[in-house]
C-alpha cells in the first residue's frame, strides 16, 4: 500500500548511494556524468529556487525547454517543492504552448533559449533556463515537501475527445504505482543501466527515461546530440547498456539503416517497446539481428503501461502482454460495462484503486464522467482477453490516431487544415501502410474549382500544428463518407486502397 505520506522526487532520489552514477548524458562531443547525490542536490536546489520565486505547494510551472539536462531538474525540482510540473513538448507550436499555458491556469512557465516564442501573460512568472541552471549550481539548498500521497505532482496534456488537448493531472503516488512494472515489463534492478531514445520532454522518457530507473537505484542515459539511426547501437555498445527503450518505429530504423550488426550489444539483455503497436515483423527481424527479446507495453497518459510482456520468457508477436502483477484488469461490455469472459472484445478498464492512476482530468468533468464505469477507469481502448491471459488490441472506441506514440484527435487537425482557402472538406484519419507502420492522413474535398497542393497544404498543417500531429499524406476525395445523420465515417476512410 502506498504511504500515506509520500514525495515522487524523493522516493527517486533519496534512496541509493549517492555517490553511485544515476544519469549520463551523451552529447556528441561531451559527456555528463550525474551521481546520486549531485541530482539530489541540484533538485532540492532548483525546489527552493522556485519556491523562493514566490511559487508556492499546488501552483502550475509549464516546462518549455530544450533538450538538456536543466529540464529534468526543473522537472523534479517542482515536484520536490509541491509545485505541480507541466512538462512540454519542444514541438509544440506557440499557439499549442499557449492553449496550455493558459488552460493550466499556470503562476509560472520555464523557457528555453530557443523557445521563448510564447506570449507570456501578465501574472505570470517567465523563468529561464539560465535561472534554472543558476539554482542547481549555487542556489540555496532545500528539503523535499512533506506532500501526501494524493498531492498533484504534474500535468501532461494529450489529446481529447473534443479535439482540444486535456490535462492528466498525477498524484506524488505516481512513482509508487509505476512498481508493477518493474518485475511486469522492465526485470530491472540497480545493475542496469537504461538507456531511452526520447528527449527530456516527453513524459515516456521522463516515466521510463528517468522515473523507473531512479526508482531502482540503476543509472539512467539519454542521449542530446544529432540522431540517426547509427547512434543507437553506438551508445548501446558505447555505455554497455543492459536495457534499451524507445518506440516500434526506431527499431525498424535501426534495423534497417543503423547497422546493429556491426557494434557489439552483448550487454544488452532486452529492449522494451511502447507508444504503438510492435509489429511481429519487427520483432522476429531484431530477435534474428541482434539475437534478443523486445518486450512490449501497453499505456496511456492516465496511467502508464499496466499491460505488458516480460522477461525472462520469449515476447508473443502481435499482444501487448498480460496485466502487470498487481493490477487489476477487465473486459467491459461497452453498453452495460459488466466484465466479459475470454475471447469477447470490449472495453479494457483497470480499476480505480490503482495507485498509478491519474487523480483526474483537470477542470474536465464531462470528459472524466465518460471515462468512469463504476469502479473501473476505461479510457476507450478495445481489447480482448485470450485463455492464457493475453490481451489482443482491437483499436479505439473513438477516432483518436496514434502518431509515434502520441496520441492525436483528428479534430485538432482537421480545424488546422480547415483553414486552408483551398479546403472545402476534409477529415483525418490513421492509416496503416504496412504491417509496421500507420501515419496520419488527411482526406480533402476541394472547394469549387481550387486545385490542392499537397506539399502546400502539410505546410500549412506545420504552421500551425507540432510536427508529431501533421498529416504525412493528403488524398484528394470528392466526397467524404458520412452516416445517415451526418457524421464523417473516418474509418472507412482509413480502409480505402
Amino acid at each position: 500500500m502506498v504511504p500515506a505520506r509520500f514525495n515522487m522526487a524523493r522516493y527517486c532520489l533519496d534512496q541509493h548511494p549517492a555517490a553511485k552514477i544515476g544519469l549520463i548524458v551523451a552529447g556528441a562531443h561531451d559527456d555528463e556524468r550525474w551521481t546520486y547525490g549531485a541530482l539530489k542536490d541540484a533538485t532540492l536546489r532548483v525546489a527552493q529556487g522556485l519556491l523562493s520565486l514566490g511559487l508556492v505547494p499546488g501552483d502550475r510551472l509549464m516546462i518549455r525547454m530544450d533538450n538538456d539536462t536543466a529540464y529534468a531538474l526543473a522537472y523534479f525540482g517542482a515536484i520536490a517543492a509541491g509545485i505541480v510540473a507541466l512538462p512540454s513538448s519542444a514541438q509544440l507550436t506557440a499557439a499549442e504552448a499557449g492553449f496550455l499555458l493558459a488552460d493550466s491556469g499556470a503562476r509560472a512557465i520555464a523557457v528555453g533559449d530557443s523557445l521563448a516564442d510564447v506570449a507570456v501573460p501578465d501574472g505570470v512568472m517567465s523563468i529561464s533556463a539560465q535561472a534554472i541552471r543558476a539554482m542547481a549550481k549555487d542556489g540555496p539548498l532545500g528539503d523535499f515537501a512533506d506532500t501526501a500521497a494524493d498531492d498533484p505532482a504534474f500535468l501532461v496534456y494529450t489529446s481529447g475527445t473534443t479535439g482540444k488537448p486535456k490535462g492528466v493531472l498525477h498524484g506524488q503516488r505516481h512513482a509508487w504505482g509505476r512498481r508493477p512494472m518493474y518485475k511486469g515489463w522492465y526485470g530491472i534492478g540497480a545493475s542496469d543501466v537504461v538507456l531511452h531514445a526520447g528527449a527530456f520532454n516527453w513524459t515516456y522518457t521522463l516515466g521510463v527515461g528517468l522515473t523507473d530507473p531512479w526508482a531502482n537505484g540503476a543509472t539512467a542515459c539519454l542521449y542530446n546530440g544529432p540522431r540517426d539511426a547509427h547512434v543507437w547501437p553506438r551508445l548501446i555498445e558505447r555505455f554497455r547498456a543492459t536495457i534499451f527503450a524507445t518506440v516500434p518505429g526506431l527499431y525498424r530504423q535501426i534495423l534497417k539503416y543503423g547497422t546493429p550488426e556491426a557494434f557489439d550489444l552483448s550487454s544488452l539483455r532486452h529492449g522494451l517497446t511502447a507508444g504503438e503497436a510492435l509489429a511481429p515483423s519487427v520483432l522476429e527481424a531484431w530477435r534474428q539481428t541482434v539475437g534478443t527479446e523486445l518486450y512490449e507495453a501497453l499505456g496511456m497518459s492516465e496511467i502508464s503501461t499496466y499491460i505488458s510482456q516480460s522477461p525472462p520468457g520469449p515476447a508473443r508477436a502481435g499482444s501487448p502482454g498480460r496485466p502487470q502483477p498487481g493490477r487489476k484488469v477487465a473486459i467491459l461490455d461497452q453498453v452495460t460495462g459488466a466484465p466479459l469472459g475470454p475471447d469477447e472484445i470490449g472495453l479494457l478498464a483497470v480499476h480505480r484503486s490503482d495507485p498509478g492512476l491519474m487523480l483526474g482530468y483537470w477542470n474536465r468533468p464531462d470528459e472524466q464522467a465518460q471515462v468512469l464505469r463504476g469502479d473501473w477507469f476505461a479510457g476507450g481502448d478495445l481489447a480482448h482477453l485470450d485463455g492464457h491471459g493475453y490481451i489482443w488490441f482491437h483499436g479505439r472506441n473513438d477516432d483518436l490516431m496514434n502518431a509515434g506514440g502520441y496520441r492525436v484527435s483528428p479534430l485538432e487537425v482537421e480545424a488546422a487544415l480547415a483553414g486552408h482557402p483551398a479546403v472545402a472538406e476534409v477529415a483525418v484519419a490513421e492509416r496503416r501502410v504496412s504491417d509496421a507502420l500507420s501515419v496520419i492522413c488527411a482526406y480533402v474535398v476541394a472547394r469549387d474549382s481550387a486545385t490542392i497542393d499537397k506539399a502546400a497544404l502539410i505546410d500549412f498543417a506545420g504552421e500551425r500544428l507540432a510536427a508529431y500531429k501533421r498529416p504525412k499524406d493528403v488524398v484528394v476525395v470528392d466526397s467524404l463518407p458520412r452516416t445517415a445523420n451526418g457524421k464523417v465515417m473516418r474509418r472507412a476512410l482509413a480502409a480505402r486502397p
